[in-house]
């Protein structure tokens, strides 16, 4: 928690019997334990006016879903982007990036430029582009 550790709390504590001395530690340590009761109560307080607001339905709910650290996006689109819940790796993508589709409208758009550019020897300039 607030990543404490033991030996961090250790050395607070004797740090706070070196301040405080020990006749006073007793009295603020009561308090420290005190506030700490009451926060819990207030913690537990506010989770079960909010489970009576909610209502039954999200008694059930996975909160851990919804944890904004969950979220990768690489992933959601990846699940999104795959047909019949197969997962494509990004390998696989881009081996098939690398290999156009011979039936493809990019190769036949390719060709079709090479032919015209062979019959026309030039390539068309457009002198009102910026």
């Amino acid at each position: 928690m607030f990543g404490l550790t033991f030996e961090k709390i250790l050395i607070i504590g004797v740090i706070a019997v070196f301040l405080l001395g020990p006749d006073k530690l007793p009295h603020y340590a009561a308090q420290l334990a005190r506030l700490v009761k009451q926060l819990r109560t207030m913690a537990n307080g506010a989770k079960d006016r909010m489970r009576d607001e909610m209502g039954p339905e999200f008694d059930d709910l996975d909160w851990k879903k919804l944890d904004p650290r969950q979220y990768d996006p690489r992933r959601i689109i990846r699940e999104a982007l795959s047909e019949d819940d197969d997962v494509v790796t990004p390998a696989a993508t881009a081996v098939i990036s690398r290999s156009p589709n011979p039936d493809g409208a990019y190769l036949k758009r390719k060709l079709a430029k090479e032919e015209s550019l062979a019959a026309a020897e030039f390539a068309p300039f457009d002198t009102e582009a910026t």
